[in-house]
């Protein structure tokens, strides 16, 4: 059965939910796709190497967040910023103009309540036809993994931060 449009949910506690997002990510503009990104809780400050990459293809981009949670100065302001993100995400959802959107990392800002997941759910289950999605983030709500068409679960087993090895350019980001 082919449908117009899936939906992908990269989840769990280990590394790779993101980075095999953005594989998709490359995948969809191989294949002359439109591709936007909504990245959620990291922040234009970052210079990460998925960003220069999809500048360098013209993959639209948009990182809203304010950074880790825990680090963030003002609490008020950094979930502001995770429902501004949900509102762009919801417009880009229903436009009708992407093949694939990336919701990088879309799962905390319902973690941690600032975005209702009967939002979401609505926003994924009502988008414009033949607009795929991947979603990325620990903790996916069930609501959400019941919608999904593919869900897969990042089990970690062993991580080099966990050594105390920071994260390298190049890997982490």
């Amino acid at each position: 059965m082919a449908r117009p449009s899936i939906v992908l949910i990269n989840t769990g506690d280990g590394k790779g939910k993101s980075s095999a997002a953005f594989g998709v990510m490359g995948r969809g503009w191989a294949r002359g796709w439109k591709v936007g990104v909504v990245q959620f809780v990291k922040s234009g400050k970052w210079k990460i190497g998925e960003r220069k990459l999809a500048d360098h293809l013209g993959i639209e981009w948009h990182a809203l967040g304010d950074g880790f949670t825990w680090e963030s100065t003002d609490m008020d302001e950094t979930i502001a910023k995770g429902r501004h993100a949900w509102d762009v995400a919801s417009e880009k959802l229903a436009s009708g103009d992407y093949q694939l959107l990336i919701l990088d990392e879309l799962t905390y800002t319902m973690k941690y309540g600032w975005v209702d997941v009967a939002d979401v759910v609505e926003g994924i289950q009502n988008r414009a036809p033949g607009t795929n999605v991947v979603i990325t983030g620990r903790g996916c709500p069930s609501e959400l993994i019941d919608i999904a068409d593919t869900v897969t679960e990042m089990h970690k087993v062993k991580h080099a931060l966990d050594e105390g090895i920071k994260a390298i350019k190049g890997i982490e980001f």
